[in-house]
């Protein structure tokens, strides 16, 4: 029996038609699945349109509503497929990763670096590899399709711009790879303790702060007065200069309430805060949270699911935080 998966499109590259003002979304659901005739061969695909938006304009209101839509339908399909511009997908992914948690059904995002009606284009390809993975048991969670590559949704980054290979699966090996059709699995599927569960809510006082050299007194504080967390993207292992001490001590003093979290700027290998001077201090008086091997967007998106529920305790963020969700975090 073929199985059932439901499209929902957001619009992105794989949507766009060219016209005077350049790329811009307007191909429906409908239109993409009309590009790829032989996915009725091994699935029944029904398609939602939830809006048609070049994905910098992605927003948590959209993932709330995607998360709304996938658990309103969660019970008459197999598996999802997300249809996603490729700029914010990782962190689509990623949200959708602590959004959707414990899903038995496949969740995938994929999109292209080119429109689907383009004539050297990915997207048929990927929406085609896409759709067999949501429909090959024993596919779950929530994962990205593209490239031929499967990616837990916590792990992706697009790392080129207008490659084909455009994403990449930091700290962690790929799930599976297709080829001419075929999935070669090289993660054992986990095994879940509990039934699928929904999460909507997420806080929009999370933001980031990528130190440089130098940075002007002030912004730092400006930055925590404004949001509840605020991720600092350090150098290397991560740390906090010596010239930003004072003023980050004196926020600590005085905001005590608010979430600093110490990534890494560096891609690959991760944070280590108790390797140098300047981050073991730090992490050991202010009760630092750090991201070790997790991605920025894993990060961003993690700290705004948190937040978003409001736990109340420092420890009942911090045991979460450091809680491995669909292979977000390692160490």
């Amino acid at each position: 029996m073929k199985k059932r998966i439901l499209l929902l499109g957001t619009g992105g590259t794989i949507a766009c038609r060219r016209s005077e003002a350049g790329l811009t979304p307007a191909l429906t659901s409908e239109d993409l699945l009309d590009c790829i005739p032989a996915a009725a061969e091994f699935c029944d695909v029904e398609a939602v349109q939830v809006c048609s938006i070049d994905s910098t304009s992605m927003t948590p209101d959209i993932w709330t509503l995607l998360t709304r839509i996938i658990e309103e339908n969660y019970s008459q399909y197999d598996g999802f497929v997300v249809c996603h511009g490729t700029d914010t997908l990782a962190y689509t992914a990623a949200a959708l990763s602590y959004m959707i948690q414990n899903s038995r059904k496949p969740v995938v995002i994929t999109g292209a670096q080119r429109p689907i009606d383009a004539e050297d284009t990915d997207a048929r390809g990927n929406l085609l590899d896409s759709l067999l993975y949501a429909s090959t048991y024993p596919s779950q969670g929530v994962s990205i399709v593209f490239g031929g590559r499967v990616i837990a949704g916590t792990r992706a980054k697009k790392e080129r711009a207008k490659s084909y290979n455009a994403f990449t699966s930091i700290n962690f090996p790929d799930l599976a790879v297709i080829r001419s059709g075929r999935i070669y699995r090289y993660i054992e599927p986990k095994l879940f303790d509990s039934d699928v569960h929904f999460y909507e809510d997420m806080s929009a006082r999370v933001c980031v702060l990528k130190l440089i050299p130098g940075l002007a007194n002030g912004i730092l504080t400006e930055l925590f007065r404004r949001n509840d967390c605020v991720i600092l993207e350090s150098f290397g292992v991560g740390g906090i200069p010596e010239y930003l001490l004072d003023e980050f001590s004196e926020i600590m003093r005085t905001m005590p309430d608010k979430l600093p979290i110490i990534a890494t700027q560096v891609i690959e290998e991760g944070s280590d805060m108790n390797v140098y001077k300047v981050g073991k201090l730090v992490k050991k008086e202010f009760d630092l949270l750090e991201t070790y091997d997790m991605t920025i967007e894993a990060a961003v998106t993690k700290a705004k699911w948190i937040l978003g529920r409001h736990l109340g305790s420092r420890e009942s963020v911090k045991s979460e935080f450091y809680r491995s969700i669909n292979y977000d975090l390692l160490t």
